[in-house]
């Protein structure tokens, strides 16, 4: 299945046609967590968006290698277990346990292979070991630095001058650390050891990798010198990839990946969303408090990935709206499949769906077409989400019909092109790693539906409408969905 597929690519600044370095297959590589908490909405952003591209791959037929590593050394992980009287590697197993649940929550896919920082150290110390053989590093009392300017490439990922970073960082007090490098700019390959920090064998003395060279090296072990596609935030691209492509291009001669892709920043009132400025929301927190996890993608995937997403309860809201009707739409053929006459249709797998046929329907391969032109066209899940809820009309229009207790009071030819649209919308949900949900149960009975409901009129009658507007999502949260049709006609679902 042929893949016209277009990135932005960092790298490039541009926009360009994807072409695997295999013909049908794609190697990627995923910044993974460094894990000494829990994760927030923006690694839910992040860890969606790349889910997406992975689903979109494989769905058009193209055979994927995803690697998503686990940094498990690091200053912030050692500040953690001492402010809990533990230890490195307690903290990190109990945040790895935590980042699958989160995960596995938000229906995300787990990567092919997930290496670890300490499950690597012989790969780094190799590494670091080649580019201090060919003068790209340099030891100091037991400290190892890359020497940016031996590589002439650096900077050209994030664009920044070295000439113009050595003039502005002149003057500046150097401490002991700085005093030993040929450069400020200089980084951190293997660590010297501290007291009451664990610390690993080298031919430089007991210390600890850099956090740089370790995604260099876990890359290098798991898919080769060069990949097809390498992800992470905006936030990574300088200084972490950066200097990522400056050791691991030192090292091989060989370009590290062919396409970087980077996705944009999660904003709280104007401020990037970060555990650094106190202003984060756990995924885990979000969910908790009762915020569904397609919910949580859909409001993910409404924006284009290299955009900002600002995150406020009233668009978290809209989401939720949004995705009910969705929801009614993909839930229509397992709640009323039997009613309707529909063939028995089979479990989709749980994890990402390969090519599929396409419809007969001219309608419905149009929209296909227009699903595929969206996702191509750089991700753009808005777009295919479009598709999607158009899909989804008159399906949950349906589904509101059946869920009053109404008969379908369609003509056979119709049931079956809305059975045909059903299909089609779950194959394309799932390819955004959507799916149904069970709706809230609520524990009130008709009659106590209708005698809210009177008392809704009665309030707006009187022109009360905070009350009005209060017994409306009051009935909300426990499930019921309000219809509001012309002539004072309340009618209701559970929705």
């Amino acid at each position: 299945m042929a893949v016209s597929l277009r990135l932005t690519n960092t790298l490039t600044r541009r926009t360009e046609p994807f072409t695997p370095l295999t013909p049908g297959k794609a190697s990627i590589y995923c910044c993974g967590v460094t894990v000494y908490d829990l994760c927030h909405l923006g690694h839910a952003r992040s860890y969606i968006n790349w889910d997406v591209l992975r689903r979109f791959l494989i769905w058009r037929g193209l055979e994927v290698t995803f690697v998503q590593n686990f940094t498990d050394i690091d200053d912030k992980i050692l500040k953690r277990a001492a402010e809990q009287n533990s230890s490195m590697t307690e903290v990190s197993e109990r945040n790895i346990d935590a980042f699958h649940q989160d995960m596995d929550a938000l229906g995300i896919l787990r990567p092919d292979r997930m290496p670890r920082a300490t499950q690597c150290l012989d790969g780094i110390r190799a590494l670091i070991g080649e580019l201090e053989a060919k003068g790209a590093a340099y030891s100091a009392d037991g400290d190892v630095y890359f020497a940016v300017m031996k590589h002439a490439g650096y900077g050209k990922l994030s664009g920044r001058d070295l000439s113009e970073q050595q003039d502005n960082a002149a003057g500046r007090v150097a401490d002991a650390e700085e005093a030993r490098k040929q450069h400020p700019f200089d980084f951190a390959l293997w660590k010297g050891a501290k007291p009451g920090e664990p610390s690993f064998p080298s031919p430089w003395g007991e210390g600890r990798p850099g956090w740089h060279i370790e995604c260099s090296a876990m890359v290098r072990a798991e898919l080769g010198d060069t990949i097809d596609i390498h992800l992470g935030g905006a936030d990574l691209v300088f200084p972490h990839h950066e200097n990522e492509i400056a050791q691991s291009e030192a090292a091989t001669g060989q370009e590290l990946a062919r396409v970087w892709m980077h996705n944009g920043m999660v904003n709280v009132g104007g401020q990037k969303m970060s555990k650094s400025l106190g202003n984060f929301t756990t995924i885990r927190a979000l969910l908790e408090s009762g915020v569904s996890p397609m919910t949580l993608r859909l409001f993910v995937l409404q924006a284009h990935y290299r955009k900002p997403l600002d995150f406020t309860a009233e668009a978290l809201e809209a989401a939720a709206t949004g995705w009910k009707g969705l929801n009614a739409a993909l839930s229509l053929g397992e709640r009323h499949g039997d009613q309707l006459g529909w063939p028995s249709s089979s479990a989709l797998p749980e994890g990402a769906i390969g090519p599929q046929t396409s419809p007969d329907d001219e309608t419905l391969q149009a929209l296909e077409q227009q699903f595929i032109a969206s996702m191509e066209d750089d991700l753009n899940s808005s777009g295919a989400l479009a598709v999607l809820f158009e899909l989804a009309k008159p399906l949950r229009a349906l589904a509101n019909r059946l869920e009053r207790g109404d008969d379908a009071e369609l003509p056979e030819t119709e049931i079956r092109s809305l059975a045909h649209r059903w299909t089609l919308l779950r194959a394309l949900a799932v390819v955004l790693g959507l799916r149904g949900e069970a709706a809230a149960q609520s524990d009130l009975d008709d009659a106590a539906i209708d005698a809210a409901i009177a008392a809704r009129q009665a309030a707006k009658a009187a022109k009360d409408y905070a009350e009005a507007d209060r017994i409306r999502n009051e009935l909300t949260t426990k499930g019921i969905e309000l219809i509001d049709k012309p002539g004072g006609i309340t009618e209701w679902i559970r929705s």
